[in-house]
């Protein structure tokens, strides 16, 4: 059908700190650099790939612009883990706390919370195991 959107593809985060980011989401959640780019507006662009997804996180530094502060719960991104445990102690082992959790969920999944930098939430989720 004409004129339907097909596909997501990336969603955007303006920060502070391009170089302090990217470290973040590479070290703490193993996201790889797919390209980097500055825009016709000067805003240095990176884009990270996401395992076993087409979609991309797309960070953003504008020179010039107010510093980005994130409201508490504005929003978050979530993933997908499949040792919950391991996966905080290997965060703990490369210097990264959870900021809130692990916490089991009513569905039985067990979720955990990660700050970035910013102040934009990562959630962890450990799906339930089926039954």
């Amino acid at each position: 059908m004409w004129g339907m959107v097909t596909k997501l593809l990336h969603t955007r985060m303006r920060v502070n700190d391009i170089e302090r980011s990217v470290r973040f989401y590479e070290g703490a959640l193993g996201l790889k650099v797919a390209r980097r780019s500055t825009s016709p507006r000067g805003a240095q662009l990176v884009f990270l790939s996401t395992p076993n997804s087409d979609e991309e996180i797309e960070l953003c530094q504008l020179p010039g612009s107010p510093a980005v502060q994130v409201q508490p719960d504005l929003m978050h991104l979530a993933f997908l883990v499949d040792d919950l445990e391991a996966f905080s102690k290997d965060l703990r082992r490369k210097g990264y706390a959870l900021s809130d959790g692990p916490t089991r969920s009513g569905s039985g999944s067990v979720i955990a919370f990660l700050d970035a930098p910013e102040g934009y939430e990562v959630e962890l989720i450990q799906k339930a195991p089926r039954v």
